[in-house]
């Protein structure tokens, strides 16, 4: 697998700094308050994982799984929900969706304001990495990771075909990888 990847753009080490970082700022903000963090499945799992070990105060974890991609490698621009949030406290309830990975911001600013319908008391976002310059539509997170460039990127929850998931760091992917 390590073949695949034309270079390395975030290392391990770096990572943890910045899921450090980011876990230091969502501590202090939400001391005292209820907070949910609303994993988006399966890329943002490793992520997770990482950042609430990290953060310094109680957390609550749930799961949703949403698809914004078809077949390819190209997003569809239509949001599926595939695994819903199903909870009666929302209305007491700080909600941090944690995503992988921001292009288009559509499928994050969709989840934020359906979160907020169904009655959560605050929805925020965190991202690992964003790309902005793949921007459709008017969203920037309220914590991010790292600005990358518009690269295809592996590793640290991030996949090309479920492949590519486990890997420590996170890579830019060889275009001949996922141009066949």
């Amino acid at each position: 697998m390590n073949n695949d990847i034309k270079s390395i753009l975030v290392s391990e080490e770096e990572c943890q700094e910045i899921v450090s970082r980011i876990a230091d700022k969502i501590s202090e903000e939400y001391r005292g308050r209820r907070l949910l963090l609303v994993c988006i499945l399966k890329g943002s799992v490793v992520f997770m994982g990482d950042l609430m070990k990290k953060i310094h105060i109680p957390v609550e974890i749930d799961f949703m799984k949403v698809s914004s991609y078809g077949r390819s490698s190209k997003s569809s621009g239509t949001v599926n929900i595939l695994l819903d949030l199903y909870r009666s406290d929302l209305p007491e309830t700080d909600i941090l969706i944690v995503e992988d990975i921001i292009d288009s911001g559509r499928t994050l600013s969709y989840l934020v304001e359906y979160l907020k319908l169904k009655g959560a008391r605050s929805v925020k976002t965190v991202t690992m990495l964003d790309k902005p310059s793949r921007r459709e539509v008017d969203f920037v997170p309220d914590y991010r990771g790292k600005v990358i460039p518009d690269e295809f990127v592996v590793g640290y929850g991030l996949d090309y075909a479920e492949k590519y998931r486990a890997l420590p760091y996170i890579g830019i992917l060889k275009p001949e990888v996922y141009e066949k």
